[in-house]
Parts: C-alpha cells; structure tokens; sequence
C-alpha cells in the first residue's frame, strides 16, 4: 500500500543577501509510516565555491541539529519533545538564516527510506554526467 510522504530540500545559503544557494539534503515526513528522517550531504567545495568564507563549523553544526531533531528525544533538545509533525513543520518553517528549505512538497511511496534517498540523489548529489 502507497503512503503519502511531504519533503523539503535542505539548503545552505552562505550569504543570505545574494540569495545563492546549494541543496545539501533532504528531510521527509510519512506519517503513515511513522517516518521523519533527514539526508544529509555538504558538498563542501561546492558551498566554498559560493562563499570561500563560510564558517563550514557552523553549517555543520546546523544540518547536525536537523538530524537530531529528526531522530527526536533528549538529544534534541525542546524540541525534540514535540510530535513527529511537529518538528517536521518547525524544520520547514520559512526562514531568512544560513540553512534554509525549500517549500514543502509530497509525494507518494511504498518505502519512505527509500523515496528519502531517491530525493537525495535527484536533488542534492551532483551527476557526473553534468
């Protein structure tokens, strides 16, 4: 049976003022399946590339948070007591900072992990092919 999923791309915006950006994630919520989790990949170079003084600890930090806050618990902090779509829609929430999210979209599956990583290679890894 298909569920329905919503997901967000995660973006890092090194200088909010130019509005330039590189997708570094994923973060997808199934409820159907009790499924919150986020896929996490910086491509460094890139986002240096954008920005050569980018505080590359501090964007690291940040996606390391939307992780935690995914997984739930006391490791995330507050929030981390919040339901599944709770934390879904506080990671989504509009916002003018260095780590940013596309607006929400769905999708349907049979395998939220795996729909979760077909996003992560159709949205944020680079093909070598161009």
């Amino acid at each position: 049976m298909r569920s329905i999923y919503n997901y967000a791309v995660i973006r890092v915006v090194p200088r909010v003022e130019r509005a330039e950006f590189i997708n570094a994630g994923v973060i997808l919520d199934c409820q159907e399946a009790g499924f919150l989790d986020a896929r996490i990949e910086l491509d460094e170079t890139r986002l240096l590339a954008l920005d050569p003084q980018v505080d590359l600890a501090t964007v690291r930090a940040h996606l390391g948070a939307i992780q935690a806050i995914c997984a739930g618990g006391t490791q995330a902090g507050p929030l981390g007591a919040l339901s599944r779509r709770e934390r879904f829609g506080w990671l989504t929430a509009p916002r003018s900072t260095l780590i940013q999210t596309s607006p929400v979209h769905s999708g349907q599956c049979d395998d939220a992990a795996g729909a979760l990583e077909h996003l992560t290679q159709t949205m944020v890894r680079v093909r070598a092919d161009g």
